[in-house]
């Protein structure tokens, strides 16, 4: 799909400059969760009398970058991309640093010192997916079903599901019999990928780590056509499908990163940078050395991971209603209950 251009009023910034222009490119915008950003983002460029335009990737890199080309072409006053390629990028970002138009790497690592990195501890998300799990299932034959390879917050999300999982391996009380990355992070490649490891191992399987609640869907929908719904599972975003699936207990956690949240930093910090401030003076930012050894401007959100025991907490902020958590529940947690 292709976004349409979203304005706020044309309203003068003080007493003689016009309106900024934050230009977002999203890498596609078919996941139910960037919905939620989106609106979280215009929110905040609104407030500030800035104006939005966007453009939808479609998960294609090479569009990507004719986006990006576009937007800079439109005379944009920063950049809020969600990559779908953190090695493909490159050129785009370099177009906007020759114009000097700051760029937020937004929930998506881009390796370049020159853009803002604003996302959630995603090695802490991992933690989190992977400790839920372990609790639920603290023995047996483990799948991990990753992110796209593409996503540096893949192998964050790894990384950090292995620590969790680690002393459970050296004791012997796990074996992880497999593991996939997940194209695109589209829930019809985990759903393919969860079927033929399934098929691989005999149905034996005893718990699924997968990264986010789209994954998650596909994985549950694998096992579900097995007869093995109710095995634990993992996932993260709060998507509404899969709070709904916590609640009926075919996912075991969400881990949760209020996507509102992300939205209006994102939004506030582009206003912030476009109007000249540096990145270091943006509240909350911290220097940080990504894997490769790139040091960036960084913003870390804090997650929260969302299991039978504290659905409440969605429905409270007004993330979901208590009727779209509850479809098809019975006799579920509360507030299901």
């Amino acid at each position: 799909m292709k976004l349409f251009a979203m304005t706020a009023a044309a309203v003068l910034m003080g007493s003689s400059a016009f309106a900024q222009t934050v230009g977002v490119s999203w890498s596609n915008f078919q996941e139910e969760r960037w919905k939620t950003d989106e609106a979280a983002i215009v929110a905040a460029l609104e407030a500030a009398g800035a104006k939005y335009v966007a453009a939808d990737a479609q998960s294609s890199s090479s569009k990507q970058l004719s986006d990006i080309e576009s937007l800079i072409a439109q005379g944009v006053d920063a950049l809020i991309v969600l990559a779908q390629d953190s090695q493909s990028i490159g050129p785009a970002v370099q177009a906007a640093a020759d114009e000097g138009i700051p760029v937020i790497a937004y929930d998506r690592l881009i390796e370049d010192a020159s853009t803002f990195y604003l996302t959630f501890d995603n090695v802490e998300v991992g933690r989190m997916q992977a400790r839920a799990v372990l609790a639920a299932q603290p023995k047996g034959n483990y799948v991990m079903i990753k992110g796209s390879p593409t996503d540096p917050n893949a192998d964050f999300l790894r990384g950090g599901q292995q620590e969790v999982l680690q002393a459970a391996i050296d004791a012997g009380d796990i074996t992880i019999v497999d593991e996939a990355y997940t194209d695109g992070w589209l829930p019809a490649n985990a759903q393919r990928n969860m079927e033929q490891i399934l098929t691989a191992n005999d149905n034996n399987v005893d718990a699924v780590v997968a990264s986010n609640d789209g994954t998650a869907g596909g994985v549950v929908a694998a096992l579900t056509a097995q007869g093995m719904e109710g095995l634990p599972v993992s996932g993260q975003d709060g998507d509404h499908a899969a709070l709904n699936r916590v609640a009926k207990g075919t996912q075991t956690v969400s881990v949760w990163k209020d996507a509102r949240d992300l939205g209006t930093a994102a939004g506030e910090i582009a206003v912030a940078l476009a109007g000249g401030a540096d990145m270091s003076a943006i509240a909350g930012a911290q220097e940080w050395t990504s894997p490769a050894g790139t040091t960036l401007t960084a913003r870390f959100l804090e997650p929260i991971p969302v299991t039978k025991d504290n659905l409440s907490l969605v429905v409270d902020a007004g993330w979901i209603t208590q009727e779209a958590l509850c479809q098809g529940v019975e006799a579920g947690p509360a507030p299901c209950n």
